[in-house]
């Protein structure tokens, strides 16, 4: 995704909390600006025109997702787009990814709009396990 966005010319910001992770995706793509951060106290005191939660968000607790669009709001620029992965309905799981559990939740989708809703942010479509996203569950908001 990103190697998209910059080639059409957009600037990236990155943020994840694993160093190893930020490690990579500097190499790859050194023109972009990488952040070592949580994102659920995420405050960069700017907006941006669009942010992209891409399998990420899900790796969050229910709580944990409910308390961060209001951190999505606040660093949306009016009219950005906000577009991020969950699971397809409310539930928790655990899954692996190279031998390793990983923890997966989701809220239910009237929820994540009611969510976005509360923040100013209108839920624009929503893909549940969308074939032509790899079956990823997509959303689409944009900012008031």
């Amino acid at each position: 995704i990103a190697r998209w966005l910059l080639g059409a010319g957009f600037a990236v910001t990155g943020v994840d909390f694993s160093g190893a992770m930020l490690a990579i995706a500097r190499a790859r793509f050194p023109q972009a600006e990488w952040l070592e951060a949580d994102m659920r106290g995420l405050d960069l005191g700017r907006r941006f025109g669009g942010i992209l939660a891409w399998d990420s968000f899900f790796h969050l607790t229910p709580e944990d997702q409910r308390a961060i669009f209001p951190v999505f709001a606040r660093h949306l620029a009016p009219g950005g787009a906000l577009m991020f992965t969950s699971g397809p309905d409310a539930g928790e799981t655990v899954g692996a990814v190279e031998g390793r559990p990983v923890y997966h939740a989701s809220l239910a989708p009237a929820e994540y709009a009611a969510l976005m809703a509360a923040e100013g942010l209108a839920p624009r479509a929503f893909a549940a396990e969308d074939p032509g996203c790899g079956g990823h569950s997509v959303w689409l908001a944009r900012a008031g």
